[in-house]
């Protein structure tokens, strides 16, 4: 299974300090070393982390294909028109959360964007929830352009409930609410979340898409989706930056890269 490395936690601690380092450039060479099939990057609204000098420099200088997370702003879609990265996934955004927090709101209003990447030579993916119906929508537009595209499941909610379930999130200051029930409730509401994107990931592969999968997952949730042999690529960036830190950068995306070998 592939590994796409997302590095935005790189530039968010640039950023903490308004400064040029960690610069996030630094980051592309080390995942290629480390075995890395991909970086990934978000360029916000906001420019919170990554900006665009940092797209600009990490497509003429990756060795690995660059995916672009973005919202379907007018500016981001003509500014990477303009660069032209290997993929360009479309994501939700809210100008107030910490993270995306959802997929992608999937219908008819993508197509002239989508057929505007198709038209530069762009890969196209969207970031979606595990839902049959994101699904379909999202087959149909393929269909409009006549093109083959890929679709993210969001792997969130999964990856919450086994935070709840197998760490101590619950007794910490970022305890999920939703979540403070029973371990058996847990269990079972884990084992269902897991069963669903196996579904949908059934059904994406059936309907032509790519099936790619990503947010939340760390070294101990990535083995039950690395499992689902419909999904082709993991896109991760949290988890490893933050093991980074113990054990240096190449180190974390070797440990990740072992797990996604089946």
């Amino acid at each position: 299974m592939r590994l796409g490395v997302n590095i935005d936690h790189i530039a968010y601690l640039r950023e903490t300090r308004k400064i040029n380092d960690p610069d996030p450039l630094e980051a592309i060479f080390i995942a290629k070393r480390a075995g890395a099939n991909q970086i990934t990057i978000h360029l916000r609204e906001d420019r919170r982390h990554i900006h665009d000098s940092d797209v600009i420099r990490i497509i003429e200088s990756s060795f690995l294909p660059v995916n672009v997370e973005c919202a379907i702003a007018s500016d981001i879609v003509d500014f990477l028109c303009d660069i032209k990265p290997y993929r360009i996934t479309l994501v939700p955004e809210k100008r107030d959360e910490v993270t995306t927090e959802g997929g992608l709101l999937v219908g008819n209003h993508l197509l002239p964007i989508i057929q505007k990447f198709y038209d530069n030579d762009i890969d196209i993916a969207l970031f979606i929830d595990a839902d049959s119906k994101a699904v379909v929508e999202s087959a149909k537009l393929a269909n409009a352009i006549q093109t083959t595209i890929g679709v993210e499941l969001h792997t969130g909610r999964y990856a919450n409930i086994s935070l709840s379930l197998e760490s101590n999130l619950s007794r910490t200051q970022h305890s999920i609410k939703e979540f403070e029930i029973s371990r058996r409730h847990l269990q079972q509401h884990l084992n269902q979340e897991l069963e669903n994107i196996k579904n949908v990931a059934k059904l994406a592969k059936k309907e032509g898409l790519k099936v790619y999968a990503g947010h939340g997952l760390n070294y101990h949730n990535v083995s039950k989706i690395v499992e689902i042999k419909e999904i082709e690529e993991l896109n991760i960036g949290q988890s490893i930056i933050a093991r980074s830190i113990f054990t240096g950068l190449e180190q974390a995306i070797r440990d990740m890269k072992a797990l996604c070998v089946q």
